[in-house]
């Protein structure tokens, strides 16, 4: 959903990396340089203050992200997944600057990123606001974990191809008991992910939707749904694990995985909290054809 910029200054600018960024270190320096030129207030997570001279502290993502007016994530849609997850009440502008492969949901690369900076600090931007997961697991009938997702939650099996049992409901009604290998509860960004490779719809950013996307299901009637994001979803586990080996998981973007047991009720709603990614150009659909092959 393409907004108005931010009507506040970009002062203080933070810069997060991936782990493995030894290769991104010349970037890193240059970047702070002409950050520092143009008399911004840098802040470091800990993957990128040791590159930096005077610099004695690196942040965690979540102290960066609620300290900053400016983000700006170098990697690839995999960091911008693991920002997204620590994002704070606070409006935070996020740039993502793709080093990796895909990035899709990147606005810049190396080449062009101090164009895109001196087009953002001279106001010539929109704001992409993004809709985030918030999903909450519940075992014995207490809270056990609540988590933020940019893309998507997925419930499946681990190594062993064998159906799971799940019941769904919407708004605390059942709608469903289905078999299948998992289920996959995408956002409108998380549609071009993992849930359009399991027969999904592409979903556009601005529609307030959650997709509901069944992996594998033993009746062919269970198709993909799409249903308001003012709505909860509650998914119960009704399979007991086999094997020891066996674990039903439940992982949030890909990234972070939490075991669950015969019981557990996992929650998923839209959050109150948003992702603002800072957009100099709308090229969603050249993305689409570009990044995906959509119509070709």
């Amino acid at each position: 959903m393409l907004e108005p910029k931010f009507k506040k200054q970009i002062h203080k600018i933070g810069i997060i990396t991936k782990r493995d960024n030894a290769h991104y270190k010349k970037l890193i320096v240059e970047l702070a340089k002409y950050l520092k030129d143009k008399h911004k207030d840098l802040y470091f997570d800990r993957n990128s203050f040791a590159y930096i001279k005077g610099s004695k502290m690196g942040y965690t993502k979540e102290e960066l992200m609620g300290k900053v007016d400016l983000v700006i994530a170098l990697g690839g849609d995999g960091t911008l997944l693991k920002t997204a997850r620590n994002i704070q009440r606070k409006k935070t502008l996020v740039l993502s600057v793709n080093l990796g492969t895909v990035g899709f949901l990147s606005e810049a690369i190396p080449s062009n990123l101090y164009e895109t900076l001196d087009k953002i600090f001279a106001g010539h931007y929109t704001v992409d606001k993004r809709a985030l997961l918030r999903v909450t697991v519940y075992r014995n009938n207490a809270k056990l974990e609540t988590f933020l997702a940019l893309n998507d939650a997925v419930i499946n099996q681990g190594a062993f191809a064998r159906l799971i049992r799940l019941e769904l409901e919407i708004n605390s009604r059942k709608l469903v008991t289905f078999n299948a290998d998992g289920v996959i509860v995408a956002t409108p960004t998380g549609s071009t992910a993992h849930s359009l490779s399991a027969g999904g719809p592409i979903v556009h950013p601005s529609i307030q939707g959650i997709t509901i996307t069944p992996i594998c299901p033993s009746s062919l009637s269970m198709r993909p749904i799409i249903v308001p994001d003012s709505r909860q979803l509650t998914l119960i586990v009704e399979t007991r694990r086999r094997e020891e080996s066996t674990t039903i998981g439940l992982t949030l973007d890909g990234q972070e995985m939490i075991r669950l047991e015969y019981g557990d009720k996992i929650t998923c709603r839209r959050s109150r909290r948003y992702l603002y990614l800072a957009r100099t150009r709308n090229r969603y659909y050249k993305q689409l054809r570009d990044k995906l092959s959509w119509g070709e």
